[in-house]
């Protein structure tokens, strides 16, 4: 993002008196604390604790067995020798990407999509472009969320899933909410009917808890060595205790009706929020998100003086935070206003101040027009 976004928004993080309504962080009231305690000490505790010890690159076994399993539940025949555990949604994201893009190549997005895979793929010198569902030919791959999109929080049709299979591309399916579909399990994975050239890319951020830094990748099987080299040449291996931790939590609790929770307690939110949006923001546009964290708003005027800059530090004077628009957009180019509202981590008292502070700030600006 822009330096001077980045800035306001640190400097925001900071303050205790800023609702912080970015970021799409999942709520601590959910994280299984007491849970995550037991599997630290039992894991620790061993006379000989492997959780301790250096360990391979590919990951655990227990644990590739337990996300093997949870793949199937969803569709996917997926062997565990076929899944290597990284160190979060993000390096399985970045390992792809070594493999199927090289440095001057361009790669396919959605109009709006997850901010930090475009700033990986721009680092990476990658050039990230909307996809129209068009043939593109010159692409290395097509980027996409299909299960549950961030940052409008809704599934791929059919119609666009059919067309993105017909592509004969290859694909980075990213599922980090594919969990968290308000009305149940996420749909078949891409990788289920194009395993040869599907990566899919699986986190347990979402639904446990980001500081774990557990994530996964299923490569097509004829880059899974090389995906193994690459995670092996980035950091040896994951981090040993967050996947004990995982792996002993996945054996004792039952995961599927933590995931039935998680989504009646995030509809909760989004509809707290939905609301306070209505109420307070009557000329702003949104769809009601299918899953995920946030609200992807738009107001009817669009045009704002000072651009979602002036609109952000109107804002955090009136002490809330929002993401801007622009950093979600892969072209970079002029957009109407948009924002991203995130739901997940706050209680809804604080959704519906949130809203009230977004709208002092939202008149401030338009009586500038």
């Amino acid at each position: 993002m822009p330096d001077e976004i980045e800035t306001l928004l640190r400097k925001a993080a900071g303050e205790r008196n800023v609702i912080a309504m970015g970021g799409g962080l999942p709520s601590p009231r959910q994280f299984p604390r007491r849970a995550l305690v037991e599997a630290l000490a039992d894991v620790v505790l061993q006379p000989a604790p492997q959780a301790l010890q250096y360990a391979w690159p590919e990951g655990a076994e227990g644990l590739r067995e337990r996300i093997a399993e949870h793949m199937r539940s969803r569709g996917a025949a997926v062997e565990p020798d076929h899944i290597l555990v990284t160190s979060g949604a993000q390096q399985a994201l970045m390992v792809a990407a070594q493999l199927l893009c090289p440095r001057g190549s361009r790669i396919l997005t959605d109009p709006e999509t997850y901010p930090g895979a475009l700033e990986l793929f721009r680092a990476r010198g990658i050039t990230p472009v909307p996809w129209t569902g068009a043939p593109s030919p010159d692409a290395c791959a097509v980027y996409v969320m299909p299960a549950v999109g961030n940052p409008r929080g809704v599934a791929m049709s059919e119609e666009a899933r059919h067309g993105l299979l017909a592509s004969g591309l290859p694909i980075l399916e990213d599922d980090a909410y594919g969990d968290l579909r308000f009305d149940g399990p996420g749909p078949r994975p891409l990788c289920a009917d194009a395993a040869d050239r599907v990566f899919f890319i699986g986190t347990f951020s979402k639904t446990l808890a980001p500081g774990l830094r557990v994530g996964w990748l299923v490569p097509p099987e004829r880059f899974l060595e090389a995906a193994v080299r690459a995670k092996r040449d980035a950091d040896l291996q994951a981090n040993g205790l967050g996947q004990a931790i995982v792996e002993r939590y996945l054996q004792g609790d039952d995961f599927a009706r933590r995931l039935e929770k998680l989504r009646a307690f995030y509809r909760r939110r989004a509809r707290r929020l939905a609301s306070g949006v209505r109420r307070e923001l009557p000329g702003w546009r949104f769809g009601f998100p299918e899953g995920g964290f946030a609200l992807w708003l738009e107001p009817d005027a669009p045009d704002c003086p000072g651009g979602e800059l002036g609109l952000l530090r109107a804002a955090i004077e009136e002490g809330v935070s929002f993401d801007p628009g622009s950093g979600f957009r892969p072209d970079r180019a002029s957009h109407p206003l948009a924002l991203r509202l995130c739901f997940s981590a706050l209680d809804p008292d604080e959704l519906a101040e949130g809203a009230r502070r977004l709208a002092r700030a939202w008149r401030r600006i338009s009586a500038r027009a």
